[in-house]
């Protein structure tokens, strides 16, 4: 069975109440997760990847990003992490019922979105990221 990442969503967009903590918050989680690099910013904004972060003028964004990491050790450097990033705690890690295998945790960000690290069980990447070049 294949599985395939990276080719339903172009990005998320979310709007928060504190751009500064919310940059401190996602900091810590991208270098717990070994992308201490992924994080730019512009005035304003920051982003990673298909993430794009800014600060909100009127509503804020509340969803449920999980974030895929390589293994259990990183579940829990990521969980550790985002509480001392400014993070509460939402479910420790541990095994979840939805499929064998999976491995979680969850944390609430500065806005209150579901912040999760998953490991799915050991996996090999045919690449380790796809990479778009604009023309």
């Amino acid at each position: 069975m294949k599985f395939h990442r990276g080719r339903l969503i172009d990005h998320i967009h979310l709007r928060v109440a504190d751009l500064a903590a919310s940059k401190r918050f996602y900091h810590a989680v991208f270098t717990a997760l070994g992308h201490p690099d992924a994080l730019h910013e512009g005035q304003g904004f920051f982003h990673a990847d298909e993430l794009f972060v800014d600060e909100a003028q009127d509503y804020i964004t509340r969803v449920h990003l999980a974030f895929q990491t390589q293994d259990r050790e990183t579940v829990h450097k990521v969980y550790q992490a985002a509480l001392a990033a400014g993070g509460r705690d939402n479910g420790a890690p541990g095994e979840r019922a939805y499929h064998p295998g999976y491995y979680g945790a969850f944390v609430l960000d500065p806005d209150g979105n579901n912040i999760e690290a998953v490991f799915h069980g050991p996996f090999e990447r045919n690449v380790a990221s796809v990479e778009i070049t604009a023309k």
